[in-house]
């Protein structure tokens, strides 16, 4: 069972946060590179063009004729060879949609989420609670637990508009909900701070154990009563005789 930093809506250190079933700390490496990839190309946006010999315009005629000028022979001034002319194999317009199986979605966000865990990177804190946007008081609940200076992500239950808006003015901090955290954006951040709403889990009581009540003192054999040693070896051994006889 993994654990993370627990706080309080004040940012105040609570203790530590025991992570749902779902955070068994299996990383898959293979699955996380195949998310990062298709993310990558998703961000694409396929514009790119070059014109080829057909698009660029002019060179309509030969520019001299074929014969008789001691020169090459050519067909157009557009060709590829002339300067301003068209491209070869230049890059056209396409689509670089990249799309994974469901299950491999969900295993690279379990790994990603696993990875950040193990790293020490997730914070888990009671709530996330403003009355209206304020910058200020973001960046101050970030500096009370020490990840000013880190990427942060920040991850809501619900959708929190007042948040978003104030930390959008901090420069490496998004805000997002929960559910729809991809594999890259927890991957991106360097801490993920989660509301507990949202993470599910319990926090872990750190109150001692009781102590054991001592167990009375036994006492020895020798002083126990004679009926409650039992007999002897010699009883014994005359009960064992008296069978004998009766067997004779």
């Amino acid at each position: 069972m993994l654990e993370a930093a627990h706080f309080t809506a004040a940012a105040k250190r609570k203790g530590s946060y025991a992570l749902p079933p779902e955070f068994d700390g299996v990383v898959n490496q293979v699955v996380l590179h195949q998310a990062v990839r298709a993310y990558r190309n998703n961000q694409r946006q396929g514009t790119h063009a070059t014109k080829t010999r057909g698009l660029v315009s002019g060179g309509n005629q030969k520019p001299w004729r074929q014969k008789g000028t001691g020169r090459a022979r050519q067909g157009s001034i557009r060709a590829p060879h002339w300067p301003g002319g068209g491209t070869v194999f230049g890059p056209q317009p396409r689509s670089y949609r990249t799309e994974l199986p469901r299950k491999v979605r969900r295993l690279a966000r379990r790994s990603a989420f696993n990875a950040r865990a193990q790293a020490g990177g997730l914070y888990v804190i009671e709530q996330l609670a403003l009355e209206q946007p304020k910058t200020r008081l973001v960046a101050e609940l970030l500096r009370k637990m020490e990840i000013e200076d880190q990427k942060v992500l920040m991850l809501t239950a619900e959708h929190r508009p007042e948040i978003f808006r104030s930390a959008r003015n901090i420069p490496g901090t998004r805000v997002m909900r929960y559910a729809d955290a991809s594999a890259y954006d927890l991957l991106w951040a360097d801490a993920v701070v989660v509301e507990e709403a949202a993470l599910g889990g319990h926090a872990i009581a750190r109150a001692r154990a009781p102590r054991r009540a001592a167990r009375p003192a036994r006492t020895p054999a020798a002083a126990r009563p004679r009926a409650a040693r039992g007999p002897g070896k010699a009883a014994a051994g005359k009960k064992s005789t008296k069978k004998k006889d009766k067997e004779k």
